[in-house]
Formats: structure tokens, sequence, C-alpha cells
């Protein structure tokens, strides 16, 4: 599958539109379970009082620097992203209500090391995309303050969706795989979380594989996608907030803060 394509769509749509950008926040807020579980490990382990320097590696569509900046209001935010389009459109948006907490620019992580040194890096989704990651890992600990935090969000090798996802260079990776490389970097792992276990599982089957898998199949399906939420989602909130409160053995996705 083709993740790319699809998220490029959603960038364009919430391009110019900070209402958009906003509701579309939301959504992502609501609908994806490793965000409850970043969310959760950044304001465990910094208070909003906290002078908090922020690099987000592999921002994306920024949802976690927006995250930051409302949350912390003595923050300085850096945002990163291969792709520049992403970047500016962020830019664009953040800089209308925090013009002098946020830069961003367009880098690869192999290669890129900011002249500053962070307080706390955010890493989601972006490991398993990369083949060196090694190289990465490197590259985050020359950036993270001594005692700063990293936190990583990438699918584990129990996700056996992720070898079809077309963008990735890995399936995932084993909690002794991760470890051993993030030891090598410099890393101490301070939490290692399995999240998507067995609640999680239900509640992406419900929320997000059943009825994605019906738009793809029949488009006009798209227009019924609140309907279908209305009475499902309360449920499927349930079993995030289930998944987050169990100890899961094993998941298809892996939690991580290092220091």
């Amino acid at each position: 599958m083709h993740y790319e394509s699809i998220k490029d769509k959603f960038a364009r749509a919430i391009t110019g539109s900070a209402f958009l950008r906003k509701m579309f926040y939301l959504a992502l807020d609501m609908l994806f379970l490793r965000q409850w579980y970043i969310k959760k490990e950044i304001k465990r382990n910094f208070s909003p009082k906290n002078k908090l320097k922020f690099y987000d590696a592999g921002a994306g569509f920024g949802q976690y620097s927006w995250f930051v900046l409302q949350n912390w209001p003595e923050a300085q935010v850096h945002a990163v992203d291969l792709k520049a389009d992403y970047m500016d459109s962020f830019v664009k948006f953040a800089q209308q209500y925090f013009p002098d907490k946020i830069s961003a620019r367009q880098a690869d992580l192999t290669a890129y090391v900011p002249d500053q040194q962070y307080d706390l890096i955010v890493a989601s989704d972006i490991l398993e995309h990369i083949a060196d990651d090694r190289q990465v890992l490197a590259n985050f600990r020359k950036a993270l303050k001594p005692g700063g935090k990293l936190i990583i969000s990438t699918p584990s090798n129990f996700d056996e969706s992720a070898e079809f996802v077309a963008e990735h260079v890995r399936p995932g990776y084993s909690k002794a795989e991760l470890t051993e490389k993030l030891q090598t970097a410099g890393f101490k792992v301070n939490k290692f979380t399995f999240s998507y276990g067995f609640w999680g599982h239900l509640y992406w089957l419900l929320c997000l594989k059943f009825p994605l898998s019906l738009v793809q199949k029949f488009k006009p399906f798209l227009v019924l996608l609140p309907i279908y939420y209305l009475p499902v989602y309360p449920l499927g909130a349930l079993f995030m907030l289930l998944d987050m409160l169990k100890d899961n053995k094993q998941g298809t996705g892996i939690i991580v803060v290092a220091e």
C-alpha cells in the first residue's frame, strides 16, 4: 500500500486553511492511538513550566509541534521533514500564532544535525522508512542535551501488515534490535512499550481498517463515515484507553523513551 500519496492529498487539502488544519489535527488525535501514547510521554516527562526546546524530527503535518506550542508557553520548536512543501505549509500556519517560537527546514535526517541541542526529540513513524537508521540515531544523540528525552514510535515485528507498506524499508523492529541500535548510538532506554496490543488492535480493526477498506472499495461510503463513527467511535475510544492501561506483552506498535 502507498500511504505517501494519501498523505499528500491531505497536505494539499489543509494548506492555506487554518480551520481545516486544526480540524485535521483533531481528527488525527481522535483516530491514531500512537498520538495518545506520544503525547502521554511528553506530558509525563516535561512540565508545562519547562522552557522546552523541542526537535520534531520527521515532523510531517506538524501535529506534535503544534501540540508543544499550545501547551508549553516558553517552548521553542524546530520542525524538520524531507518534504519542503509540508514544512512551508506548517510554518505559514504556526507563525500566525507563534511567530517567534517556530523554525523549520527541509532536510534528510541521515545527514542533518541541528546546530543546537534539544530537551526533547520526537521521531514518530520515521525510522521504518530509513535504511541507515543507525546514522539517524547517532545524529539524534548529537542533537539531544544530556538528560534530554528521545521518544520514538515505530511498527514492531509483530505488525504483519507493515511489510506491505511500499514506503517501509523494514517490516518493523524487534525489542532486541531497536534496543541494541539505541544503545550503540549512546542512548539509555528508559521505557519500552508495545502499543496496539489486544485492545488497540480491536480498535484499529473497528475504526480504521474496516471503514477505510469500505471507502477504498466503494468511494461514496466516504460521506457516510460520520454516521458510521457516531455509534462506533465511543467504543473505539474505550479500546484505545484500555490499550494504554494494559501492559501489553506484544503489539504491532512500539513506543520508546530513551535518554
